[in-house]
């Protein structure tokens, strides 16, 4: 249905939400493939969505995010402040990072605690009231566009990924840069954080995984054949969409490539996981979906078979002479896909 390429595609209650270089966002009936609605109002291409509560946001290169009703298909609330393009999106409520104390110093936001941060490619992060479309703060470090977002509410932290070949933190409340993390070659595009691991994502064609605590990087994942453009975390298994079209999944643990997902015929701009389905967007203007119930399931076994490490110094040691091998191992396809 979209007139042009997918940018990303966004997964809530049974439906899936896509946004697309033809202006428009669309939500869609999973099962059937019908689309239920279409929301119209961004001049120009729509990077990225984000659904939560009976909100939908979208960022888009006109410049501003804005706010639209999941159900009404009308919009909300508009953010206009960036001099540049919109890329990136996260939301939180006041409730999450505030204390009370400081939650009464907002007394005009009453109304609504949600915020919505955005990251543009005028090297800025803002930070917005949802309820007056208000810019709370912005957010100086970056030198270069921020591609990627991703808050840890109950921590009080923000990371962002950037085209300066840096990941930055950042306290969400104060505005404090608290970290850079630095050994990146290109562009870090995308970002998971899990169990205060952080896995990003580069153009240098690598996945980095740190430690946050500390910021030491524990491996490095070097299987891809173009930029790293997406990444999501399940089960235990790290899945990569990549420039060279194909999808990945990784034991996070081991590093070992588990299987590689063929069938697109350009980049892979948004991966996500629902039920032990994977949902591929991609430039190509098509979602696929796959079925992963048997990665998931090799994956189980080998964690059973792994002999339980004696703590996280000696846990990080093997895996660090694991990957200065430098083997990867490909694990054979069912079916002959």
């Amino acid at each position: 249905g979209h007139e042009s390429y997918i940018t990303f595609c966004h997964l809530e209650n049974e439906a899936a939400f896509t946004c697309s270089a033809d202006h428009t966002i669309r939500k869609w009936d999973v099962v059937t493939g019908q689309c239920l609605a279409i929301y119209r109002g961004h001049t120009s291409i729509v990077n990225r969505i984000l659904v939560a509560k009976d909100y939908l946001f979208s960022g888009s290169y006109d410049r501003t995010a804005r706010c639209w009703s999941v159900d009404k298909e009308k919009q909300i609330q508009e953010f206009r402040g960036h001099r540049n393009c919109v890329l990136t999106l996260a939301h939180y409520s006041s409730r999450d990072v505030l204390e009370e104390e400081e939650e009464e110093e907002e007394e005009e936001e009453k109304v609504s605690r949600d915020l919505l941060v955005t990251g543009s490619t005028d090297c800025t992060v803002k930070v917005w009231w949802v309820s007056s479309g208000r810019c709370y703060q912005t957010l100086l470090g970056h030198t270069g566009a921020v591609l990627c977002l991703i808050l840890d509410a109950p921590n009080r932290e923000l990371f962002s990924g950037s085209t300066d070949y840096t990941i930055r933190t950042w306290n969400i409340v104060t505005g404090e840069q608290l970290k850079v993390f630095k050994e990146h070659q290109g562009s870090v595009i995308c970002l998971e954080l899990v169990n205060r691991h952080l896995y990003s994502g580069s153009a240098d064609r690598t996945v980095k995984c740190w430690f946050v605590d500390t910021g030491e990087r524990l491996q490095t994942y070097k299987a891809h054949k173009h930029s790293v453009s997406t990444l999501k975390y399940h089960a235990g298994i790290l899945f990569t969409g990549s420039g060279d079209a194909c999808a990945r999944a990784f034991n996070s643990r081991s590093g070992v490539l588990q299987k590689i997902f063929r069938g697109h015929k350009f980049i892979i701009n948004c991966i996500q996981i629902h039920n032990e389905l994977l949902y591929t967007a991609s430039h190509d203007g098509t979602l696929r979906i796959w079925d992963i119930r048997g990665v998931c399931k090799r994956n189980k076994r080998r964690l059973k078979k792994e002999r339980p490490g004696q703590g996280r110094s000696s846990q990080r040691g093997s895996l660090s002479r694991l990957f200065n091998n430098k083997v990867g191992c490909m694990v054979q396809q069912e079916n002959g896909e």
